[in-house]
């Protein structure tokens, strides 16, 4: 049975300029059937988790440079960590650095990529539940 989605847990770290880093557990999820979005996920153990939804292709270009606008940012980190990456989270006023493994999300990415190369994730979308959404169409 061919594999459906990929998971990897890891912990990351909020970053903030006043104060130190903080150890947030992190999952990174992927499913096949929604080929183009990444899950991440973020909060301790037990309880409720912080969910964000956004572009695999965001993700995976992040890896190289500065991408994104909006609600998510996504760049290698400059500086004392060179083997990580800056997801920026922004809810209105506020903003989270999280910072990542770069080697955990670049091997978690070429998982994904083995799943649903680049270019193909329109072929595993589910055109008939998309198009149900949307009701039955008049005819004229």
């Amino acid at each position: 049975m061919q594999q459906r989605s990929d998971t990897v847990t890891f912990t990351a770290h909020v970053r903030s300029l006043d104060r130190p880093p903080i150890p947030v557990l992190t999952e990174l999820q992927y499913r096949i059937s929604d080929p183009y979005a990444v899950r991440m996920s973020l909060g301790p153990p037990s309880g409720p988790r912080v969910p964000w939804v956004f572009a695999r292709e965001l993700l995976s270009n992040g890896l190289q440079h500065a991408t994104g606008s909006g609600d998510v940012l996504v760049m290698p980190a400059q500086g004392h960590h060179p083997d990580a990456l800056h997801v920026i989270l922004k809810n209105g006023p506020r903003t989270a650095v999280i910072e990542l493994g770069a080697t955990e999300v670049s091997d978690f990415l070429r998982r994904t990529f083995s799943l649903v190369p680049a270019g193909t994730e329109s072929a595993h979308l589910n055109w008939d539940g998309i198009t149900s959404l949307f009701g039955p169409i008049p005819r004229p």
